[in-house]
């Protein structure tokens, strides 16, 4: 693809980069939808338990605007768990096919009730009832308990809309700094981070590769 040759080998320059981070990374994002890169909603999420051992998982951003990166889960999750006693966290977005990386460290809050009730919604009704149905992360004796919670949320709410639970909703991660990674050749790649000063402006610093 013309397209996609074509973004894999722009250059990447501080004269060159938005003043915004979060502008930057729309322009990326939208030009990694454009080449039709696989998935560029997903993301990887570390995080880290009260005692700091990390972990690690892949999850779909939902929105990125001035307030953050947000995405959804079941808050009693392990990383549910983590968040509420770490609140910090960090986002990789790896786009294969263009050659480009997104790093992103921030603080963490949950998002708005009201948001995350319209995303809810939002879902198909299979993908609300296995929200209410699964008892996320924890252990299972096999695969038929899982279906037989399943099938019991299904005759719970048939007949009428899945309610969003209390323990299921979104977590919105607030940058503190944004970093963006650009292939090039011999390993000298472009490196172009984004730091929060004091005054909450940004600060724009090329990386050594």
């Amino acid at each position: 693809m013309i397209l996609r040759d074509q973004v894999a080998g722009e250059q990447l320059d501080g004269p060159s980069v938005n003043t915004d981070p979060l502008v930057q990374f729309d322009l990326w994002f939208k030009q990694a939808c454009a080449c039709e890169v696989q998935d560029p909603t997903a993301m990887t999420l570390a995080t880290a338990s009260a005692d700091a051992q990390p972990s690690a998982r892949i999850v779909l951003l939902k929105s990125a605007d001035a307030k953050g990166f947000a995405f959804y889960t079941n808050y009693d999750s392990a990383k549910g768990r983590d968040l509420d006693q770490n609140p910090r966290a960090a986002l990789v977005f790896w786009w294969k096919e263009i050659f480009r990386q997104v790093r992103i460290d921030g603080t963490v809050e949950r998002t708005e009730s009201a948001d995350s009730d319209h995303y809810f919604a939002s879902r198909p009704r299979g993908s609300q009832i296995g929200a209410v149905a699964s008892p996320q992360s924890r252990v299972l004796l096999d695969r038929a308990e899982l279906e037989r919670l399943t099938a019991e949320q299904t005759d719970r709410f048939r007949g009428r809309g899945v309610e969003r639970p209390e323990n299921w909703g979104g977590y919105r991660v607030v940058p503190i700094s944004i970093e963006f990674w650009q292939h090039r050749d011999d390993r000298l790649h472009d490196r172009i981070r984004y730091r929060k000063d004091i005054s909450g402006g940004w600060i724009i610093e090329r990386l050594s590769p």
